[in-house]
């Protein structure tokens, strides 16, 4: 009797605690998979697969969804991946019409490579959330596909190449590459940033605020070499695995040291990757980005406009940023650059259904794995030739 009543009490015991367990668990979904509307099934054995794929973070803040969706739709392509994170800070509306934006998209649907984060982090201008977003987004990309590069864009970035003119000129590059501008002379940095200790109240709250000072003062590292740089980067799959899951402890000791830092988002990628003997000699020393400063000591960079569109297009590089919302360059750089038409459209690609002056609005099957790289394909190969040609390439790592 004594071993019946113990056996019907288990069994209710577990039953009720795997009631609890499961709306605890799956109640909040770290990322939100819009399942595709038509049965697309790309198979492994496809004859023209893209010879490189890009897993793409795309952040965004209050108030920034047009820019996030223009944005999205000059990017886009098949071949790709797509994370978007929206601020916890952003009302939920905007939530809701970024989700709705995703979900009805025909070609977001067939493809089902757009996904965007259905617990998102709040984040904090120059605090640790900020990389914190960054990381996460590498974590969960990682887990749910097959990539060569990550790149992280916020909204007010835009691209300068269509996605066949990037994966066209990336496609004869080492796959290890990493091109994380940096340097370690840190100048004024050493004393402004190097020293001070901050907490990021978005770590520990729910309400947006500034990050706090604390009073005291640390000394600068000795166990490691500090780097700073560009925010903007290109990442290896092999070194996003290494921050993520490092078979060493620098990137984990990095992370716990940059919690602390103004504006870890400029130091963290440059100090983990230099103080590694195995990737130190992989980085490309820019950021692939046209940026245009204030006055020293440059820490804002200007808003671009059509007196930079030639500069940015002789530049050869694949983005630029910032941009404000539709400033009327970026019609010009649709127009001319990306061969995008209406705001509806898709950037030009050997994947569209058309490739007259209409645009590409929709995808043909038949041509997945078709690349049709422009003028851009070359220019931007003639920037990257150099950036790795052995004269330049040696030099610039990591001094």
């Amino acid at each position: 009797m004594g071993i019946k009543f113990f056996m019907f009490s288990f069994i209710l015991t577990s039953l009720f605690l795997i009631l609890i367990y499961i709306p605890t668990q799956f109640s909040h979904s770290p990322i939100t998979i819009f399942k595709p509307k038509k049965s697309f099934i790309i198979s492994n054995t496809t004859t023209n697969p893209y010879p490189v794929k890009f897993a793409y973070l795309i952040s965004a803040s209050k108030g920034d969804v047009a820019k996030l969706k223009r944005l999205l739709f000059s990017l886009y392509h098949p071949g790709n991946f797509y994370l978007i994170h929206l601020d916890l800070d952003a009302p939920e509306n905007e939530h809701q019409e970024i989700s709705r934006f995703v979900s009805d998209n025909s070609v977001f649907g067939e493809i089902n490579n757009v996904w965007v984060v259905g617990k998102p982090n709040l984040v904090t201008y120059r605090g640790p959330t900020m990389l914190a977003t960054t990381l996460h987004a590498m974590a969960m990309l990682l887990k749910i596909a097959k990539w060569d590069w990550f790149i992280n864009l916020s909204a007010s970035d835009y691209p300068l190449v269509t996605q066949d003119d990037l994966i066209h000129a990336f496609s004869d590059l080492p796959r290890d590459l990493n091109f994380v501008q940096h340097t370690s002379h840190m100048g004024w940095k050493l004393n402004k940033r190097g020293k001070p200790i901050i907490i990021d109240p978005g770590l520990h709250t729910l309400n947006k605020s500034e990050i706090w000072w604390v009073i005291k003062q640390r000394s600068l590292p000795t166990a490691f070499k500090l780097y700073t740089g560009s925010a903007w980067t290109i990442l290896s799959r092999s070194f996003a695995e290494y921050c993520i899951i490092g078979w060493e402890n620098l990137p984990r000791t990095l992370l716990l040291y940059y919690t602390n830092f103004v504006s870890s988002p400029e130091g963290y990628f440059q100090t983990v990757i230099c103080n590694s003997e195995e990737y130190r000699n992989t980085t490309v020393n820019h950021d692939l980005h046209y940026i245009t400063w204030d006055i020293p000591p440059k820490q804002h960079p200007r808003s671009l406009g059509p007196k930079d569109y030639r500069r940015m297009v002789l530049s050869n590089r694949p983005f630029a940023r910032k941009f404000k919302n539709n400033n009327i360059v970026l019609n010009k750089i649709d127009r001319d650059l990306l061969r995008r038409r209406n705001g509806q459209y898709f950037s030009a690609g050997g994947w569209c259904s058309n490739d007259d002056d209409r645009g590409c609005l929709n995808l043909q099957v038949e041509k997945y794995g078709v690349l049709k790289p422009g003028m851009g394909a070359r220019r931007l190969r003639t920037l990257l030739k150099k950036l790795v040609s052995a004269p330049h390439f040696a030099k610039r790592q990591c001094r």
